[in-house]
């Protein structure tokens, strides 16, 4: 290996390296590269954790692994795999979760340097705290598509995963998705609830029939269509999808008359809805047309199958083929065991086709552009296609950034981020010039963290602080909330201690606007205060968020009073209008500024690294419009951004 080899490394690093103990998380593309490029270069000492296992889509760019290891643990098989590159190195593996409570601190207390593969912000915004907790270097990594990033998260160095506001996953209003969907991935999420009523976990907040409560419809919208569904009492009997379902025995012509004929009649009689829309079109089992909306007919242009549009007609049939097939998985899997359902997996062929060709259909009736069915795989699954070249580059990247930290070189170890062009230097990998200081407001790493709830405090229960806002916005594993001022003990971690304020409102409980909150997660060895600030519940087709987490109560002031304010703060100069606005973080320009300004002076040579540096070469997750991810993996950083994808997330 490397460190056998003389001159390839520095004595000292060397040395360093054969000492040093190496935690990696995540097993997956990045996780793959970076086990094989550790091993290869000679570090002795290495544990690696992931809780997933192989399945036949990672085979393509995650080498460790072959086809006979398919349903295996990652972490085994590529702990496995490696120590065929170098027996002599130590390697130990858990296929467990890092956000476990047995990997607590004292467990990352043991390494000198934790270099991370994640696929997911929860796991991420866990290993970021613990290292904090810890004082240990972390290099954060990711990839999406071509482009990707490795920075290094210190302690007071630089800036944390949570510095920057990531935006909250995309929600739609239920009432859109099932009455006006205008959009192909209203569509879409519509077919994965459909899947979900008929072969998987039912929820009731996934119900696929036209929504009756919707405010924009009439009061008596629907109601000859209801009337026609009264029995003999007057009475409407309502039935689940699934069993309706099983009681036609999922006849395909049935079920589709149903989903695509009649509920969208229904749709139809709500008359107001249709005032300013496009009103749908019903399909009829017998007569779907052949060709695609704009086309004369299928569009069969050359290339892989999986990127045509289908024509109405093949959806039909394919919705025909995927029915049957999952209502016979369905019903083997009940015989084993009554409870057993399905689950909807982008990568199992029928509930893909059931999903697209689902899709497709409602997005023709409701005139929506139709989309390939690789294009509704990558929406479905939140997905960007990884690409195998990219994790290894960043893999790459993550080892020279160790090199680095392994030599209390820690200000080398700027951000970089892989472009998916070249700049105008000819760099594909761009540096930060230098490492980015940590957000002084950052509710994690800031001396003494704090945050802003905007919440309606007369509506929302204490179930729903400890789950949606404690755990789910804020990533906390076992959180405890006392009333600051009053030592009152809302939540607690110990099971079943304040079970009986699950469903109070928190204002019941003397969380009103001004209250201050104690928040504890001794697991992460994270405390917080959180500020109430009350916020009027949003309406029903209000598409803002129920509650907002800030680290500033000014962000809550209206934009029109921050433009005046903005306004009075500003002054003349030549003429111009110059607005004076707070510099929050070093921001780096972006191409466009930069190519303007290299026309105006002479390049600057940096010279803050040696001659290995990653110029001279050139050199990870839950909203769902890829585009705009790929549109944020490069922009710097600010913590005023909503950025999602700061670190892009990694394939799996």
């Amino acid at each position: 290996m490397a460190t056998t080899v003389n001159g390839v490394f520095r004595e000292e690093l060397r040395d360093a390296i054969l000492r040093s103990k190496v935690l990696v998380v995540g097993a997956g593309g990045i996780g793959c590269e970076i086990l094989k490029n550790l091993v290869m270069s000679g570090f002795a000492d290495i544990e690696i954790i992931d809780l997933d296992t192989i399945d036949v889509s990672n085979l393509n760019r995650q080498f460790l692994f072959q086809k006979k290891h398919v349903g295996k643990s990652k972490a085994s098989i590529a702990c496995e795999t490696a120590l065929t590159f170098n027996p002599d190195v130590k390697v130990i593996y858990y296929h467990d979760s890092i956000t476990s409570s047995e990997f607590g601190l004292s467990f990352f207390k043991r390494f000198t340097v934790v270099l991370n593969a994640l696929d997911n912000r929860a796991a991420r915004n866990h290993v970021n705290r613990m290292c904090l907790a810890a004082d240990i270097p972390l290099i954060e990594s990711g990839t999406a598509g071509y482009e990707g990033q490795v920075e290094l998260i210190k302690k007071g160095l630089s800036q944390c995963y949570e510095c920057t506001p990531k935006a909250a996953q995309k929600t739609y209003p239920g009432c859109t998705i099932r009455n006006t969907p205008s959009e192909p991935i209203h569509c879409i999420v519509w077919a994965k609830h459909l899947f979900n009523q008929l072969f998987g976990e039912e929820d009731p907040d996934q119900d696929v029939s036209p929504d009756t409560a919707d405010p924009e419809a009439t009061d008596t919208a629907g109601e000859g269509a209801l009337q026609a569904e009264s029995n003999d009492k007057g009475n409407i009997d309502r039935i689940s999808t699934r069993v309706w379902a099983q009681s036609c025995n999922y006849d395909p012509e049935k079920l589709f008359t149903k989903l695509f004929h009649d509920d969208i009649k229904y749709l139809l009689s709500m008359d107001n809805l249709w005032k300013k829309r496009r009103s749908p079109t019903p399909l009829n089992w017998r007569e779907l047309p052949d060709g695609v909306a704009g086309c004369s007919k299928e569009i069969n242009q050359p290339g892989l199958k999986d990127q045509q549009r289908w024509s109405i007609s093949k959806c039909g049939s394919i919705f025909a083929e995927s029915m049957k097939s999952l209502s016979q998985t369905l019903k083997s899997c009940q015989e084993k065991s009554p409870g057993n359902h399905l689950v909807w997996d982008k990568d199992d062929q029928h509930s893909m086709d059931f999903v697209a060709a689902c899709a497709n259909i409602r997005a023709h009736i409701f005139g929506i552009p139709q989309k390939s069915r690789f294009d509704i795989k990558s929406m479905a699954g939140n997905i960007i296609p990884a690409i195998a070249t990219t994790n290894a580059i960043i893999a790459g990247m993550v080892v020279l950034h160790a090199f680095r930290v392994l030599e209390n070189n820690l200000q080398a170890c700027r951000s970089v981020y892989l472009r998916l062009k070249m700049n105008h230097r000819n760099q594909l990998l761009v540096p930060e010039k230098a490492v980015n200081p940590p957000n002084p407001q950052c509710y994690v790493c800031a001396p003494t963290p704090q945050a802003v709830l905007a919440v309606d405090t007369s509506s929302m229960t204490i179930k729903e602080l400890e789950e949606l806002v404690l755990k789910n916005r804020l990533n906390m594993i076992a959180p405890d909330v006392m009333i600051d001022g009053t030592g009152s003990v809302v939540i607690s971690s110990e099971e079943g201690e304040t079970e009986s304020n699950n469903d109070k409102k928190l204002e019941e409980l003397g969380i009103k606007d001004g209250a201050i909150l104690k928040v504890d997660d001794f697991q992460q060895n994270y405390s917080l205060t959180v500020f109430v600030v009350y916020r009027e519940k949003p309406g029903p087709k209000d598409d803002s968020p129920q509650f907002l987490i800030l680290a500033d109560k000014n962000a809550l002031q209206p934009k029109e009073r921050e433009e005046e304010e903005k306004t009075e703060k500003s002054s003349s100069s030549n003429g111009q209008t110059v607005t004076e606005t707070p510099d929050v973080a070093k921001k780096r320009k972006n191409d466009a500024k930069d190519e303007i300004a290299a026309k105006k002076r002479k390049v600057e040579i940096d010279n803050g690294d040696d001659s290995d540096d990653i110029c001279i070469i050139s050199n990870d997750t839950c909203h769902d419009n890829s585009s705009e991810l790929k549109k944020s993996t490069l922009r710097k950083r600010k913590p005023s951004d909503d950025i999602d994808c700061l670190i892009v997330c990694d394939d799996d």
